[in-house]
């Protein structure tokens, strides 16, 4: 099942899916758009074939995009775009400035500490910007949703992935990314790469992952888990989709089909799904960025039976002007039900997107407002 748009609704969101619509060259430079279905993101005149709405989100620049894991489409080469918002333009520069600083680190790992950090302080990049500090930081979070220290730090993940997947080791390749010191790395692994870098590095190597897939009254439901916690919990209606999607995930761990290991797990969450458990508080064990662990501890503390907005979960967690990236860590909600993505919707009080569908949201949500059954 494709994954719908989890994005509010708003004049704005209106207008940019009217220029997708009609391709108009106008709009070029002024947004983005990224399509689930695909993982690529186009300028708004791009001719190749228009995606269904809630398969689209809308980013104000590309390097927004990409933080989020979309890739430039190859026919309309929307990172070459001219941006009209100078604003944006400053902060899409500095993002360039950003990747090619950690690009050329990279490029020279035994450079000192201090010549191969010194342009990325706050204080450098505001100066090229001709803006405070305060400014440039107001400004990189209301557009990317983080900080330019937070963006330095996701591209030396970027760069350490793609060094653990090629076969570094850790070592070597935590030092070419331009992490000075193995302690800084693995203080930042766990919300990165949800593992130790090493697990990583073996593509779940190690790991004894074990599932189980049964009929609910959503459909049918993967459930699997680790000796932590629930790491998956998939709703959709064929089996083979949803385990190839936990096998991507972990292309090297150790997956099997065990019904009795997650036996107990099952009987929780079906018990909740039939209304007959209001309360389930699951122990998890899930991939996530720091910024996603603050929204899904959010959504965790949403009452059953009731509804928060993403601009309120955004709010809620101290980042008002990250409403899409809010919008964002719900699509990729990997625990469904267990963390209740389904309780937010839109500014207008109406459902938005779901990963798994608006008609299981919708049946989530009625079944909640019933109440528990005897």
């Amino acid at each position: 099942m494709r994954k719908p748009d989890t994005q509010p609704n708003s004049p704005e969101t209106g207008e940019q899916w009217r220029a997708v619509q009609s391709r108009d060259r106008r709009a070029d430079g002024d947004f983005v758009y990224a399509v689930r279905s695909t993982g690529i993101y186009c300028r708004p005149s791009c001719p190749a074939r228009r995606p269904r709405r809630q398969q689209v989100v809308f980013f104000p620049l590309a390097q927004a995009a990409e933080r989020q894991g979309f890739r430039p489409c190859r026919r309309c080469h929307p990172r070459t775009t001219a941006l009209r918002d100078p604003l944006i333009a400053v902060v899409s520069r500095l993002c360039r400035t950003i990747e090619a600083r950690i690009t050329e680190q990279t490029d020279t790992p035994n450079a000192s500490s201090s010549q191969s950090s010194g342009s990325l302080t706050l204080a450098a990049l505001a100066a090229s910007a001709k803006l405070s500090p305060y400014q440039l930081e107001r400004a990189f979070r209301k557009i990317m949703g983080i900080s330019p220290r937070q963006y330095a730090d996701s591209q030396r993940i970027r760069n350490l992935k793609s060094r653990l997947h090629k076969g570094d080791n850790v070592t070597t390749a935590l030092y070419d990314a331009g992490f000075g010191s193995s302690s800084r790395l693995y203080e930042r692994a766990p919300s990165h790469l949800g593992m130790t870098p090493a697990t990583y590095g073996r593509g779940g190597a190690g790991m004894k992952i074990q599932y189980s897939i049964v009929d609910s009254p959503l459909g049918r439901m993967l459930v699997a888990t680790t000796d932590r916690g629930i790491s998956a919990l998939y709703l959709g209606e064929s089996d083979g989709t949803l385990e190839k999607a936990l096998r991507k995930e972990y292309p090297r761990a150790d997956i099997r089909r065990d019904r009795a290991d997650v036996h107990r797990w099952f009987e929780k969450i079906l018990a909740h799904l039939r209304g007959k458990e209001p309360h389930l508080d699951l122990p998890t064990d899930v991939r996530a960025t720091a910024f996603q662990r603050r929204v899904w501890e959010e959504l965790r503390r949403i009452p059953r039976g009731a509804t928060k907005t993403y601009a309120e979960v955004a709010r809620a967690i101290g980042k008002p002007s990250a409403v899409r990236a809010v919008a964002r860590a719900c699509a990729t909600n990997p625990v469904s039900v267990v963390v209740p993505c389904h309780r937010v919707v839109r500014q207008d009080g109406n459902l938005a997107g779901y990963r798994w569908g608006l008609d299981r949201k919708r049946a989530l949500l009625e079944q909640e407002l019933a109440g528990p059954k005897k």
